[in-house]
């Protein structure tokens, strides 16, 4: 595509970046379901390995908007009290991006999460890359910027807890 990413889309994506892992490092998870679009998003959690592999089996396996939503539900409602609560914190590097017609962009982002469980100590949890589907709504100064798609592909090939939250 020739087309070239705007300062305020850029700036959108930003802004989409920040909320997403605020609500993570937050324990947020309906603010964190906010920032897929309404309609027709997805969300993998996937190992590298089997990503190479194209095997299709992953940690979490989101392939519609109402999967997310349960996500949410599980964790909030369903699973609370049975898990030891931990805490995270994601840092990320936007490594490229494309436009991919209609107001959408191909991102890849390198990501590490940190994760302290209560009363121990931080230690590294994974890290990875995203592979993003972006989509800008909105018109003139009034847009934003949702998830279509969001991949995480994480490096290690066994994880040092099991994990309630989407990476």
């Amino acid at each position: 595509m020739s087309q070239t990413i705007t300062a305020a889309h850029s700036a959108a994506i930003d802004a989409l970046h920040t909320a997403y892992l605020a609500a993570l490092d937050k324990g947020d998870m309906a603010a964190w379901a906010s920032t897929f679009a309404a309609d027709n998003a997805r969300y993998f959690c996937i190992s590298a390995e089997n990503d190479h592999r194209g095997l299709p089996l992953a940690l979490m396996y989101d392939d519609c908007r109402g999967r997310i939503d349960d996500r949410v539900s599980f964790v909030t409602k369903v699973w609370v009290g049975t898990y030891e609560p931990y805490r995270t914190r994601h840092f990320i590097q936007r490594l490229s991006c494309e436009a991919a017609g209609n107001n959408q962009y191909r991102l890849t982002s390198g990501f590490t999460i940190m994760m302290s469980a209560e009363g121990g100590t931080t230690a590294v949890l994974t890290s990875g890359e995203y592979r993003d589907l972006i989509e800008i709504q909105g018109d003139g100064d009034k847009f934003r910027a949702v998830f279509r798609e969001r991949r995480a592909v994480y490096d290690a090939d066994v994880l040092p807890r099991y994990i309630v939250f989407p990476f």
